[in-house]
């Protein structure tokens, strides 16, 4: 009986070695192969015979080795640090990735620079006060108003354009994000029936899911936890995205009536926006993480205008607590956003260029006009001049609204008083007024042409005595230089330098060079801290082709020794009954 006993002991010897031999080279099979992990047997003893019992110990016989499991060597800490790591990576990567294309539509970097534009209509206005009565020079100064304009359009259209066509890559994006729960869903089926049996571990099959916990982290903030079964339940931005019953889809919704940008959202929720974002993204709080956010942010929610800004003057608001919530908006809403940024950025000088000269060529004075105080602009002409004889043409249009509202005959009050009766025509100015709604009457981006009649007719241009007489009126000329070269506006309100057109370009242009360079090192950062992470992980998971030719000649070894050991059994076995 104790001989037929050690031959079982040797038979699990060469199952163990066998096992241990197939596994060996399934890792060696796969050391090229992406997310396989290295597989390790772990050994343990059979079960033990008793045959006696002394005051000392038991008296048992062991029966031989068997296999606890074949199980992955991997680091819980590691695989959660690179998944949060990378994630923050592909964040901050998308935003620099938005930033360069942005450089690419102002042409800093093509020499066609839309600093040309702006100096080649300085020039022209330099120019036009040497000769404001020559034709050719008015010409001049006109055409090159038409080539500042319409290159300001066509960087404000390729940003825009820009802005919808990432609609594209966001809901490629949160397809894949789908793709992939579906996957670790069905993964999580077949591991648990795999896994069942509570004889073998689906370590290919937790390999490839992973893998897709891997990639899944790289778009969005992903928190997970395996169960006893097997299975793992992931969360997607701290919302249940794969259960033990279902997966839980993204769609994709406009962010709103007015705006074509597509916002990701829950569609089993009540199409609940994935992104909360009413606050900054930080690493404070954990949320500068994924690709996804970083690209919805980076683009923003609509297009952006000068009046995205909040007004320099602070007594534009009732209360220092609404400028405050105004700055507040801005910075969270705005200056957040690479696109929108820039667009309010550069709308707002664009605007500041055409408003100033259009208000210089063609004044407006305040007045009220009842005896509430309501105040309106109107076109400021001399006392006794005939308004039929004042030119009342700006140089820049709206599109779809005119410069100004012609009433016949206005009373204007001062201090609730009745000053004067003004008779006759009098021309209203149609003021520029907030809200998407209205982005028709304001002088913005897309609504700005250049006066027909003007282009029609270079001596309408508005450079005449506001008297009648038609003589040149060199203040005006005069206040145009001023006022092209006075510091008038800041970036934004979480500035305080003030700068001329020029200048504010060039300030826009730094800006968000250095945005780019900010964005890019923390980028740089953190892709050599995944490096390092990854590193680490490979150090524990990955397959050293000597260590596990090492193992496999360990195996043979142990494999050949359990062989010897039967036929020495089975020696002696034969001799005892050869001798009977």
């Amino acid at each position: 009986m104790s001989l037929f006993g050690s031959l079982y002991i040797g038979n699990t010897g060469l199952n163990v070695s066998q096992t241990a031999l197939n596994t060996t080279a399934h890792n060696l099979a796969n050391v090229d192969t992406k997310g396989f992990v290295r597989q390790q047997v772990v050994l343990a003893d059979r079960n033990y015979l008793k045959f006696g019992e002394t005051y000392i110990n038991s008296l048992q016989k062991g029966m031989g080795v068997n296999f606890a499991a074949v199980k992955q060597v991997r680091d819980y800490f590691l695989d959660q640090s690179y998944r949060q790591e990378i994630g923050r990576q592909a964040f901050y990567e998308a935003q620099y990735h938005t930033v360069g294309e942005i450089e690419n539509f102002f042409g800093e970097l093509e020499g066609v620079a839309f600093q040309n534009s702006i100096n080649e209509f300085w020039i022209s206005l330099q120019e036009l006060a040497k000769e404001p009565d020559s034709i050719v020079t008015r010409e001049t100064f006109i055409q090159t108003a038409v080539t500042f304009l319409e290159r300001a359009n066509t960087i404000s259209n390729q940003l825009y354009d820009y802005q919808v066509n990432l609609n594209v890559q966001i809901r490629n994006q949160v397809n894949q994000i789908n793709k992939i729960g579906d996957s670790i869903y069905d993964l999580n089926k077949k591991i648990r029936l795999y896994e069942s049996s509570g004889v073998e571990r689906a370590n290919d099959l937790r390999d490839q899911r992973n893998l897709l916990l891997d990639e899944l982290s790289k778009m969005v903030k992903v928190n997970y936890k395996e169960h006893v079964d097997g299975t793992v339940s992931v969360s997607v931005e701290d919302v249940p995205f794969v259960s033990d019953s279902m997966v839980y889809h993204m769609d994709t919704v406009k962010a709103s009536e007015t705006s074509e940008m597509l916002i990701p959202v829950w569609k089993a929720y009540g199409n609940e926006p994935v992104f909360y974002t009413k606050r900054l993204a930080s690493s404070a709080n954990n949320s500068d993480i994924g690709s996804l956010k970083g690209m919805l942010i980076a683009r923003g929610t609509r297009q952006a205008d000068y009046t995205d800004i909040p007004s320099e003057d602070r007594n534009d608001y009732a209360t220092e607590e609404e400028y405050l919530e105004a700055i507040s908006k801005y910075n969270i809403e705005i200056n957040s956003s690479v696109i929108m940024n820039v667009q309010a950025q550069f709308d707002k000088l664009v605007h500041g260029i055409v408003t100033t000269i259009n208000d210089i060529l063609s004044p407006n004075r305040e007045v009220e006009i009842d005896a509430a105080g309501t105040k309106v602009k109107i076109l400021d002409v001399p006392e006794g001049v005939n308004p039929d004889d004042v030119i009342a043409e700006g140089l820049f249009n709206r599109i779809s609204t005119l410069r100004y509202t012609e009433v016949n005959g206005l009373d204007i009050y001062e201090n609730g008083v009745l000053k004067e009766t003004i008779t006759g025509k009098v021309l209203i100015y149609n003021e520029e007024e907030p809200g998407d709604d209205k982005k028709h009457t304001r002088f913005t981006l897309g609504e700005i042409e250049i006066n027909p009649a003007i282009l029609q007719d270079y001596s309408l241009i508005s450079l005449s005595n506001n008297d009648g007489t038609g003589e040149f009126a060199k203040e005006k000329i005069d206040q145009l230089i001023t006022a092209w070269k006075a510091p008038v506006h800041t970036l934004g309100p979480n500035s305080l330098t003030k700068y001329s057109f020029s200048e504010y370009y060039n300030a826009m242009i730094s800006e968000m060079a250095n945005r780019g360079e900010q964005l890019n090192t923390i980028s740089l950062n953190q892709a050599s801290m995944v490096e390092s992470i990854d590193n680490q992980r490979m150090q524990i998971t990955g397959v050293s082709s000597d260590d596990e030719l090492t193992n496999l000649i360990k195996y043979q070894h142990a494999y050949n020794a359990s062989a010897r050991y039967i036929n020495v059994i089975n020696d002696m076995l034969e001799h005892i009954i050869t001798r009977l």
